[in-house]
């Protein structure tokens, strides 16, 4: 009789429980290349897509059809879309200029936000957000593809356990052959290429990444001036935005440089920390290199060939789902967090202003 009465009440309780662990989501916006990524995580048991705002019927149509979806989760505003689904979260797959309006509506909701890098297209959207954010107290997260990075991750570990010291230098290079040369959709190139909708080229869509990599490594650390060239070497793809940009951000006793294009002939996310005692070199998602010095020009060399990093952290939807739901708190200046890129969209701010004016630009302390 007792195993009968705890099966009855595994049976009861179990629909609740799995209620509970899914995690419903709103999505704003499909023209973003990467929204791929929500559909995939749709497919899984604990991430439920409840809502899509997305007033391009043919666009919308064409992603439902793919995944074999209903055309009732879409509707034609993200005000209806949240009204009528209640999300617990919002993911924003649309322009970059989109974002803010992604937050006006959802914050004063309570619904939660992860948008796609960079956080906003100008640092004044990114500071009505954070206002916004902490107002209503949401959690407002961005993601990138290097926050799930293994490598990066080790590196980072191995840098704050002083394996090659203080830092003096940190290059970040981030980029592939252009938005049009690789292929993403018309709808994606449109806005990608728009120096409004996505705030600038290059500059922005990659420039970001290093910006938000040097942040984290060197604990929210404001740089003391950013110094940026723009160049726009292949106009006939990119007619109104740079598609070239380096940056140059310095500190009281390092330089961060940052290497965005559009031009590189292979796609690459990598990243070299310099320390006065050697060097670690992260290569991609999986390998990494540590150099210590030795004499003048000699070093010692090891190899790291790692996987994914552990749950939440190995998929940013696991990241929203787990700090939504309080069973994870981010690290201070985590890449994912709202402190982190406010700093990198002061960073962009002033390499715009850099790239337009010929100036170093000396942030306000």
């Amino acid at each position: 009789m007792k195993n009968w009465i705890g099966i009855l009440l595994l049976l009861w309780i179990s629909p609740a429980f799995a209620q509970e662990e899914v995690l419903r989501i709103g999505v704003a916006g499909l023209n973003h290349g990467h929204v791929g990524w929500v559909f995939e995580a749709h497919k899984r048991p604990d991430i439920e897509i409840v809502g899509i705002a997305e007033p391009n019927r043919a666009l919308a149509e064409r992603y439902v059809r793919a995944h074999g979806l209903s055309m009732d989760l879409i509707f034609e505003s993200l005000e209806e879309m949240l009204e009528k689904t209640k999300p617990e979260a919002v993911t924003g797959f649309g322009t970059t200029f989109a974002h803010l309006e992604i937050v006006q509506q959802c914050a004063p909701r309570g619904v939660h936000v992860m948008v796609e890098k960079p956080l906003s297209v100008s640092l004044t959207h990114a500071r009505e957000m954070a206002t916004l954010a902490q107002k209503h107290q949401i959690h407002l997260l961005t993601n990138y593809e290097t926050s799930w990075y293994a490598t990066n991750e080790k590196a980072y570990e191995l840098f704050k356990a002083g394996e090659i010291g203080e830092a003096r230098k940190i290059v970040v290079r981030d980029g592939h052959r252009g938005p049009k040369k690789i292929g993403v959709g018309p709808d994606f190139l449109d806005w990608l290429t728009d120096p409004v909708l996505n705030g600038a080229g290059a500059l922005m869509d990659f420039g970001c990444y290093g910006a938000n990599l040097s942040t984290w490594l060197l604990d929210g650390k404001r740089p003391l001036s950013v110094t940026a060239i723009t160049q726009q070497l292949n106009p006939a793809d990119n007619p109104k935005v740079d598609d070239e940009a380096t940056i140059i951000l310095t500190y009281p006793s390092s330089q961060t440089i940052i290497e965005a294009s559009w031009n590189w002939p292979i796609g690459r996310k990598d990243m070299e920390i310099y320390g006065l005692t050697g060097a670690i070199f992260s290569d991609n998602a999986k390998q990494l290199r540590v150099r210590v010095a030795k004499g003048y020009d000699g070093f010692e060399e090891e190899k790291m060939d790692l996987g994914a990093r552990k749950a939440p952290f190995d998929d940013p939807f696991s990241v929203l789902k787990a700090v939504v739901r309080g069973k994870t708190k981010l690290a201070s200046f985590d890449p994912y967090s709202l402190e982190n890129n406010l700093i990198v969209m002061e960073i962009l701010e002033a390499a715009k202003e850099s790239a337009n004016t010929g100036r170093t630009i000396f942030l306000e302390k």
